[in-house]
């Protein structure tokens, strides 16, 4: 009996694909709070967010209380939100790009349901959730899951609104949803929301000499809704703060591409590794659904080569950027989980047993090599950090293994859509797991447990310094600003404008500290070192591998 027939027989509540989502949703919310927040990311979107709640500033970003103009400023509106819902804690930290992953994985699976049937819907889905890149961006506290499921929404309405069969209120209402993803991926990351769809369509009309789909869009009522969606947030922030306009245009768009000024610099190849990491336990099937994808259909518009020209886009534009960091590609991986599911669907049991010995064999060398990861041991992972990692890697190559095992056995019986939902919830406890156990490291880059140390010492009224160095969530745990000292970054627009809002000198800070009646100050061995030469007066409450917390003495009663 085929999966279709056993549904049909079956109570919606407790048919098999019910109670797999269910499952999987339960664990995907669950597991958003199996790490503390680590630097520098996750503190620094979490603070900006916790910042806006506590000060009802929803106009003008500020990381640590200091102007950040980096990013638009949609997530830090629903983070703030969900701050405010579910109070200052991890789950909440990352609520949307765990939302947002979710919500890909149904734009994805609606869309190849609208597309090809209900199977390959099905596919879609499963293919999108049990991808290793989504599920973990989808549990790290980025902009990319946000930016990535509006781009998603792009994508998928673009597709239903263009294809052959679509009427004229369907190519109407699809563009007007798409021209409104465009505008949540542009308050969510900037000009990549329309560079990204637009660069696609102008590609794929080049290439195939196809340019009716430019009469399809709606330009006028798009636009509208666009700018309507776009525009309020991005002039009131300019009137307000008058040197946004050329800080983020120019400096965090033209500058950040063309140049390595961000100091995130990469080699050309630089996210091959990724893509066929990411794309796990499905790499294997890239090659073929590449190939599948570019051939000529029946159709006048061509949506599978329109969606691998988006693919092969992202990968070529930020190969080519002079800033690269590992989540930028994300965009592309629904749209191949997209790819896949048609084909997929005409899989021969054989075939889909071919292309599993990729992942199988990975996640058993990762199963084999975790009794030795502690040989990797340093200052800055000491060995007993590795070794419970490594745990924690065995364990879920063994659960990963456990579900290959039952997808096997699945596919043995012709049974490939049951074999599909195995693999894709292996992936999903494995990498869930695995980010579990990565904690114990995850603690050498969070201040969670710092913050748990020395609140015992804080009171309201206490000065709490950074001195030459930044932690990015130990203001988040705090639940307040720090004052910097000696320390730029990426502060230097908010530092020069105001410039009352840091210290730009030890030497400024040595006087401020004495006459502080309570002080706390993070910093770094070499800093303790040379303010304790000068015989600054300091208590350390706190010491590890990377940073030391010390206070005022006086601050400090038994």
């Amino acid at each position: 009996m085929s999966l279709k027939e056993q549904v049909k027989t079956t109570h919606w509540l407790f048919q098999p694909i019910t109670i797999f989502w269910f499952l999987l949703t339960i664990f995907w919310f669950i597991s958003l709070s199996f790490r503390d927040l680590i630097h520098p990311d996750e503190g620094r979107y979490a603070s900006i967010a916790m910042g806006m709640l506590q000060t009802g500033d929803w106009l003008t970003p500020r990381l640590n209380g200091i102007l950040y103009f980096e990013k638009p400023i949609l997530q830090y509106w629903i983070s703030s939100f969900s701050f405010y819902i579910f109070g200052f804690t991890d789950f909440a930290a990352r609520f949307w790009p765990g939302l947002s992953g979710i919500l890909s994985v149904l734009a994805v699976g609606f869309t190849a349901r609208k597309l090809w049937g209900t199977q390959v819907g099905h596919l879609a889905a499963l293919v999108c959730a049990g991808t290793t890149w989504i599920f973990g961006n989808s549990h790290f506290l980025t902009l990319d899951m946000g930016v990535t499921f509006f781009l998603t929404v792009t994508l998928c309405s673009f597709v239903l609104a263009q294809r052959d069969e679509a009427n004229s209120s369907e190519q109407r209402n699809w563009m007007w949803l798409a021209w409104a993803g465009m505008a949540g991926a542009t308050l969510s990351k900037g000009l990549i929301g329309i560079l990204i769809p637009g660069m696609t369509l102008f590609l794929y009309s080049l290439i195939n000499w196809q340019w009716s789909c430019w009469r399809k869009m709606h330009w006028v009522t798009g636009l509208s809704i666009f700018l309507l969606l776009t525009a309020p947030w991005f002039y009131l922030v300019s009137a307000k703060n008058p040197g946004f306009a050329h800080f983020f245009f120019i400096r965090e768009h033209f500058e950040r591409f063309l140049t390595t000024e961000h100091r995130r610099e990469g080699p050309i190849y630089y996210f091959i590794p990724i893509l066929f990491a990411g794309f796990l336990p499905w790499t294997a099937w890239i090659p073929a659904l590449t190939r599948d994808a570019w051939k000529k259909r029946g159709s006048r518009f061509q949506l599978e080569r329109f969606v691998l020209i988006w693919c092969v886009f992202i990968f070529a534009f930020f190969s080519k950027s002079g800033s690269k960091l590992p989540s930028y590609i994300l965009p592309m991986f629904p749209a191949m989980a997209l790819l896949l599911a048609p084909y997929l669907a005409r899989s021969s049991t054989n075939s889909i047993k071919k292309h599993l010995y990729l992942p199988i064999a990975i996640w058993a060398l990762i199963l084999v090599a975790s009794p030795f990861v502690h040989h990797w041991s340093s200052e800055n992972s000491p060995r007993e950090v590795l070794i419970h990692f490594a745990w924690y890697l065995a364990g879920a190559a063994t659960l990963f293994l456990m579900g290959a095992a039952i997808a096997w056995r699945m596919l043995s019986q012709g049974k490939n859509e049951f074999a599909v939902m195995a693999i894709a919830m292996a992936t999903v406890l494995g990498i869930g797991i695995a980010s579990a156990g990565h904690n114990s490291y995850g603690q050498l880059k969070s201040s969670s447990g710092v913050v748990e140390q020395v609140k015992k010492y804080i009171t309201p009224d206490m000065q709490i310094y950074s001195v030459a160095t930044y932690e990015q969530t130990f203001p988040y745990y705090l639940q307040r600003p720090v004052t910097l000292v000696q320390y730029v970054d990426e502060f230097e627009y908010g530092e020069t404008t105001e410039p009352k809002v840091w210290i730009p000198t030890i030497a400024e800070f040595i006087p401020q500290w004495q006459a502080a009646p309570r002080a706390m100050a993070m910093l770094n061995k070499q800093t303790y070192a040379q303010l304790q030469q000068q015989g600054l007066p300091m208590q350390v409450v706190y010491q590890d591998v990377r940073r030391m917390v010390v206070i005022k003495p006086s601050t400090h009663s038994n």
